[in-house]
């Protein structure tokens, strides 16, 4: 079994590479790293045959995107201080874009998502407000689920949201999959990673088979903020440290985008009707 857990590594480069295919049990999934600062304020990044999402996780930026999809400009997107403090603005970014980024202000984080694409998707800003924003499970496993780059955005394989926990609260609740092809279920690998408020915060993330899967595992992780555990198959609950929102990015990637496409672990699925 791969390990499937990379805890955060600072660096001082604009552009880190978190992971990427053939790591982490992946096969379509890129994520990258942004930091931009006064010193080093802007990055251009080709996208080759890959399609990408851009997530900004804080302050201001402008775009420039270059693709045989279309050509965009995109001034002043973001401004959210930090992942807690607001919606999202995302970016689609077409297959094979030449993508400049420069940062309109002193500091500037955001996190790249990217997989081999099939289609030319043309570029898309998704303001916060067009997200779709949901309420989800009750009592300690109730959290906050954004998605922007959804079923009404074009796109090939890629699906992004974010997920807020209170502090002592489980997402992924009651624990699902989405790994192989059946009634209400296909396969699509994904990807959390985490940011904790306050930032020395921690969570638990296990990640176990289904009792018949060939090569069965089960792993639990301790991660912090910046961390991130890939998810190629397997169930896949999250929890929270009491005192500690839990703040992860998500992104989902396979053949076919489908949306809650997964099944639940028909241990723990009665918690849905209890009271």
């Amino acid at each position: 079994m791969v390990d499937l857990h990379y805890p955060y590594q600072e660096s001082g480069q604009p552009v880190v590479e978190i992971v990427a295919p053939g790591v982490g049990g992946l096969k379509l999934l890129r994520v990258r790293r942004i930091r931009l600062t006064e010193s080093s304020p802007e990055v251009t990044l080709g996208l080759e045959r890959e399609e990408a999402v851009l997530d900004i996780f804080g302050g201001l930026c402008s775009v420039n995107i270059r693709a045989t999809a279309g050509s965009a400009v995109f001034p002043e997107v973001g401004g959210r201080q930090n992942v807690f403090a607001g919606k999202p603005h995302m970016i689609y970014l077409s297959r094979g874009a030449r993508v400049s980024i420069f940062a309109e202000s002193p500091e500037f984080e955001a996190i790249l998502f990217s997989a081999p694409a099939r289609k030319d998707c043309p570029p898309m800003l998704i303001f916060p407000e067009e997200a779709q924003t949901r309420l989800i499970g009750k009592d300690n496993w109730q959290r906050t689920v954004v998605t922007s780059v959804g079923d009404e955005v074009a796109a090939d394989r890629l699906m992004v949201g974010e997920t807020t926990n209170p502090p002592g609260n489980w997402s992924s609740a009651p624990p699902h999959k989405h790994d192989i092809e059946g009634p209400g279920e296909y396969p699509m690998e994904e990807v959390y990673l985490y940011k904790f408020n306050p930032a020395q915060g921690f969570g638990l993330q296990r990640v176990y088979t289904a009792p018949n899967s060939k090569d069965p595992f089960d792993v639990t992780y301790a991660v912090r903020d910046g961390d991130l555990v890939c998810l190629p198959r397997g169930y896949h609950p999250v929890v929270a440290a009491p005192g500690y929102q839990l703040f992860y990015v998500w992104a989902l990637a396979g053949d076919e985008r489908r949306y809650g496409a997964w099944t639940e672990d028909p241990d723990h699925a009665w918690i849905k009707g209890a009271q």
